[in-house]
């Protein structure tokens, strides 16, 4: 093969790594239209500080965390979903469930909800961890 050759199928396959990567970023803003009257004694706290963690990493980008904001913008995801915010309230529900018992049928709401993101940056390698922590509690009729 020519040298002309081998450079044009480099810059080919460099061009089309490019065009291939994964985003994922996520805002945790809670807005909740409901009304509910905590001055009378129609709930009770089951649990607190019930948390839920989600890890992503990925291979050549930047993973980043700026207030309410996280999120990675890289070239190939090798683990973890993308979707941080989802997957750190799946796994909050499920270690509630663990230890208080199924969460269907019940009347519960997360009250005192907050979160940490934690990044790391390396030359080729990132990744982000999100953090839910929140206080759960149950309504009676």
């Amino acid at each position: 093969m020519r040298k002309s050759t081998i450079g044009f199928m480099f810059l080919v396959v460099a061009l089309a790594a490019s065009l291939n990567g994964c985003a994922q970023t996520g805002q945790f803003a809670v807005g909740n239209m409901t009304h509910v009257e905590l001055s009378e004694p129609n709930y009770k706290v089951v649990a607190t500080s019930v948390s839920g963690e989600a890890e992503a990493a990925y291979l050549i980008g930047i993973a980043f965390s700026d207030g309410p904001k996280s999120g990675s913008l890289s070239l190939h995801r090798l683990r973890g979903t993308g979707k941080l915010y989802t997957g750190a309230m799946d796994s909050l529900w499920k270690n509630f469930a663990a230890e208080h018992g199924e969460v269907e049928g019940r009347r519960l709401a997360l009250a005192n909800v907050r979160y940490d993101a934690a990044t790391r940056n390396f030359l080729v390698y990132n990744d982000i961890s999100l953090s839910i922590r929140a206080d759960v509690i149950e309504f009676s009729e």
